[in-house]
């Protein structure tokens, strides 16, 4: 692939936003990446979408010729031992770790979300794991911290704010180099920022509740919480009030599109 080449001649205004989806679940991946448009604002003809366990990244993949980079959530654990992954889960790791480099090397505008704070802790050598501050599905306390009141990206965020959570390993300490941006008292590290233009979440800033009541729907049986649980997370969506963290995707649009 060819990560670092010179910038071609399409400006930042045409460049399209490179999303890379990890769920193999159809119906889970169109909702999310539906989402991620709807909540952004933007447009599908600046998206190019790549679902990763279905097609490699290209080999002639140029991320100089798009304006940032948006990796979604997924099953998979980076923590997990290689032999607990699947064939395809093991694939989709590979790749992003294998893009990592050249996004944090060259300080590229990037936006792990969920799966993603894992694959950038991974990358930066910080312990991502299963031994603290994995959350159930529902929604997260998070708070803004003083890095993260400066911030762009959390510009017209409120300092505290609902976001929906569900994930089994989380960072255990800050990545070195990184700045802490939101906090929980479920889990401390929400969002980090590596560099100037690299982020990462731990909650899922694309979901709204319909979104999560479909995810909650398809990985019932996933570890994620006990199948019978299914039916009360799903009220326990409807009723909550989750729409600050949509600020987050339009400000990384706006900001480097």
């Amino acid at each position: 692939m060819t990560l670092c080449a010179a910038t071609g001649n399409r400006s930042a205004m045409t460049r399209p936003f490179l999303i890379l989806q990890l769920r193999p679940e159809t119906e889970a991946a169109d909702d999310e990446f539906a989402a991620i448009l709807r909540m952004s604002g933007l447009l599908p003809a600046r998206a190019r979408r790549i679902r990763l366990d279905r097609e490699g990244l290209p080999e002639d993949l140029n991320l100089d010729d798009h304006a940032g980079v948006i990796v979604g959530g997924g099953p998979g654990c980076v923590s997990d031992a290689p032999d607990q992954k699947s064939p395809v889960e093991a694939r989709i790791e590979a790749q992003i770790l294998g893009l990592m480099p050249a996004i944090t090397g060259a300080d590229r505008p990037f936006l792990g979300c969920c799966y993603g704070i894992g694959i950038l802790g991974a990358h930066l050598g910080a312990e991502v794991s299963k031994r603290a501050h994995g959350e159930p599905v529902g929604t997260a306390d998070c708070r803004l911290t003083e890095a993260g009141a400066a911030d762009p990206l959390l510009a017209g965020v409120p300092p505290r704010f609902d976001a929906f959570v569900g994930h089994k390993e989380a960072l255990q300490s800050l990545p070195d180099g990184c700045a802490h941006l939101v906090a929980a008292p479920t889990c401390p590290f929400q969002m980090v920022r590596f560099g100037r233009n690299v982020y990462a979440t731990q909650f899922h800033p694309e979901a709204d509740a319909a979104g999560f009541e479909t995810r909650i729907r398809i990985y019932r049986h996933k570890g994620y919480f006990a199948p019978e649980e299914a039916d009360s997370l799903i009220a326990m969506c409807r009723a909550a009030r989750v729409e600050a963290p949509a600020r987050i995707l339009r400000n990384f649009i706006e900001r480097y599109g």
